[in-house]
């Protein structure tokens, strides 16, 4: 038997045979697993959606409860049988929900990683290796110029930036689900606990992690049609990237804008979005990262998606692993 008789890439995506079902799909189907809640990962409009109950609720609050037809919850760990596949949910370690799908079929066990990291993240569950005959991973910093630095010392700098210009207001840009939150839990973790503006975008997700457990101090909107500029000298904001572009950002005094992404190795890219302390924080595995849960994982074969996908292939080609590029369309890395 062949992987691609389990699993195989089509228009639509990831689409099992013997299953009858889609992992992430990027078309509308009648069975979708869903590895997490991210847009280009959890679309609405499919007819049935199995994910994590944490993915299922943050599909509601972003597409409204009638997202799909039905909702099937997973529990990590835990086998459930679709058609003549066994199927089980692994944490990811990219955000609140994220997992791992592994699929198992006559004797062969395929495991779609979605996105991941390994690093540690207070706001979600950590990376769980899983034992698999074909691996299936991101390649989104697939270079081995990507490295991230430490966490702590990412977050170390832009409290020394706050602490070093008082009177000017600081806002981190950071994606709406799981980077912003993380964002804000680190800066709790390094002894902030003065309030921290959110923009009007993030409060529904904000307030959901807050449900959940994960503590992110006293949160309060970033508005100043109640004040005046003045009033957030010294102030930490996280706004969503697109709020960078439009007048939002401008209202604050003398701004340090900041940006919370992988991409901010990439010095280009900050200069680009105007960036004056870029923050190296990324949701996804670094190039260290990858090739060690490949090596974790123990697979015979990899297959590499929405990336950098020809380096990572050929690592594995020079390590005696087969590999191929898999070419998936519809999955975006801009967003980190």
């Amino acid at each position: 038997m062949k992987a691609d008789d389990l699993l195989h890439p089509t228009r639509k995506g990831l689409y099992c045979p013997p299953g009858d079902f889609y992992i992430d799909p990027v078309g509308k189907v009648d069975r979708a697993l869903v590895t997490h809640g991210h847009a280009d990962h959890a679309r609405p409009g499919n007819r049935a959606v199995m994910a994590t109950r944490e993915t299922l609720d943050i599909m509601a609050i972003r597409y409204g409860e009638d997202f799909c037809e039905t909702r099937q919850v997973a529990e990590l760990g835990k086998t459930t049988t679709i058609g003549d596949v066994t199927v089980s949910f692994h944490p990811a370690g990219h955000v609140y929900g994220s997992a791992q799908i592994a699929v198992e079929w006559k004797g062969m066990r395929i495991v779609a990683s979605g996105d991941y990291k390994r690093r540690r993240d207070p706001t979600c569950a950590a990376f769980e290796p899983v034992k698999c005959d074909v691996f299936i991973t991101e390649a989104t910093f697939a270079l081995p110029v990507f490295r991230h630095p430490d966490t702590a010392a990412e977050v170390e700098k832009l409290l020394v930036s706050m602490r070093r210009f008082p009177e000017r207001a600081h806002i981190v840009g950071a994606y709406a689900l799981g980077k912003a939150q993380r964002v804000i839990r680190h800066v709790r973790e390094a002894g902030y606990d003065k309030p921290i503006y959110i923009h009007g975008a993030l409060k529904k997700l904000c307030d959901f992690y807050q449900h959940e457990g994960i503590e992110l101090g006293e949160l309060r909107p970033a508005t100043i049609e109640t004040g005046k500029k003045g009033d957030f000298a010294g102030a930490l904001i996280v706004g969503t990237p697109s709020a960078f572009a439009d007048k939002w950002a401008r209202r604050f005094p003398d701004p340090v804008a900041s940006f919370a992404s992988g991409w901010m190795r990439v010095r280009q890219r900050a200069r680009q979005r105007g960036v004056e302390l870029p923050l190296i924080l990324s949701d996804h595995s670094d190039w260290d990262e990858l090739t060690q849960t490949i090596k974790d994982v123990e697979a015979e074969e990899v297959w590499v998606t929405h990336g950098r996908e020809e380096a990572l292939v050929r690592w594995c080609e020079l390590q005696g692993v087969a590999a191929r590029p898999l070419h998936l369309v519809g999955y975006e890395d801009e967003a980190e």
